[in-house]
């Protein structure tokens, strides 16, 4: 009988590549443990030189994001109801366009009386379709704007689109299943009350994923806090809490609150526990004073932030002050 050479399994000493790991947690029988808990174990590990060809730093960071979305709540990332931009259905179309151009938005959120009355939505795409069909033509084949009618309100012109409604605790990753179902970027929160409690866009959900998106129309980072001649800052009352700390040190803001507060504003209302009025000075921490520019009951808008004059912002962790 003549020997036939059988195949032999080869053992090598290099370690198991990531495509290699990911394939045994797929075909493989686990008694113990998840799959998303083991995927999330992998993406952790550490990164071997035979495996940077296989994913990029940023797409193991989209593949993590995609993993935590099931845990993100719509209220975690919606806009709050002080920050809606809406209108009233008998918003003529003239007014319309108006909001249209200061806002800068495509989609707005329409109501009947209040907020806590929504109807629909109305996008920008369809207040142009109709505007641009009541243009005609003179008899030398140019336009006549002139018979554009502006005065007819959003609902005469039948714009209001429908809206999804959803509670603030359904997770992100099914809000983004019943938009693509629903056909629709926009959903209003409603609060245990019925009440509108924030406004969340599909552009929300993916920044969970990719991280910020912005387009033309949103305001540059380094405009939320911009330094004057005098040493103090102009902020914007939105401007992140974690954003203010690189730029003013490590004292600006304890550990508690960044963990309790998302904003400057934020920062303010909880310190004073009220919404502080124009034209009042607030102590913050670190000997630091934030004097409110504009306000109104609701909210804090614009604030000036005065540093501790022993401590000039730069000289520490603080990094390179923003022109």
């Amino acid at each position: 009988m003549s020997n036939i050479d059988q195949p032999t399994e080869t053992s090598s000493s290099e370690p198991p590549s990531f495509l290699d790991r990911l394939r045994a947690l797929l075909g493989t029988f686990r008694p113990h443990g998840s799959l998303r808990t083991d995927l999330v174990e992998v993406l952790d590990a550490a990164e071997t030189p035979e495996e940077e060809g296989e994913f990029t730093s940023a797409e193991r960071k989209m593949l993590r994001n995609i993993l935590h979305l099931k845990e993100v709540g719509i209220g975690d990332i919606m806009v709050p109801r002080a920050e809606i931009v809406a209108v009233r259905r008998d918003i003529s179309l003239g007014e319309l366009l108006k909001q249209f151009v200061s806002i800068g938005h495509s989609r707005l959120v329409v109501y009947n009386d209040t907020l806590d009355d929504p109807v629909g939505m109305v996008h920008v795409r369809d207040l142009i379709a109709v505007l641009v069909g009541d243009v005609s033509s003179t008899p030398g084949g140019k336009l006549d704007l002139g018979s554009v009618n502006l005065d007819r309100s959003l609902d005469e012109a039948g714009l209001v689109r429908r809206l999804l409604y959803v509670p603030p605790s359904m997770p992100a990753v099914d809000l983004l299943v019943a938009m693509q179902a629903a056909r629709t970027h926009l959903a209003l929160v409603i609060d245990e009350y019925g009440g509108t409690d924030g406004l969340v866009s599909i552009e929300d959900v993916v920044e969970e994923i990719v991280g910020e998106i912005e387009d033309e129309h949103d305001e540059a980072a380094d405009t939320l806090l911009v330094r004057q001649p005098d040493g103090s800052f102009l902020a914007d009352a939105r401007t992140p809490l974690e954003a203010a700390v690189e730029v003013l040190g490590s004292t600006f803001a304890t550990e508690e609150a960044l963990d309790e507060v998302d904003s400057l504003g934020g920062l303010l209302v909880s310190i004073a526990s009220r919404v502080p009025r124009q034209g009042e000075t607030i102590s913050l921490p670190g000997g630091f004073a934030a004097e409110v520019l504009e306000a109104d009951p609701r909210r804090v808008k614009k604030l000036r932030i005065i540093p501790p004059r022993e401590a000039p912002i730069g000289a520490d962790d603080a990094g390179e002050p923003q022109a």
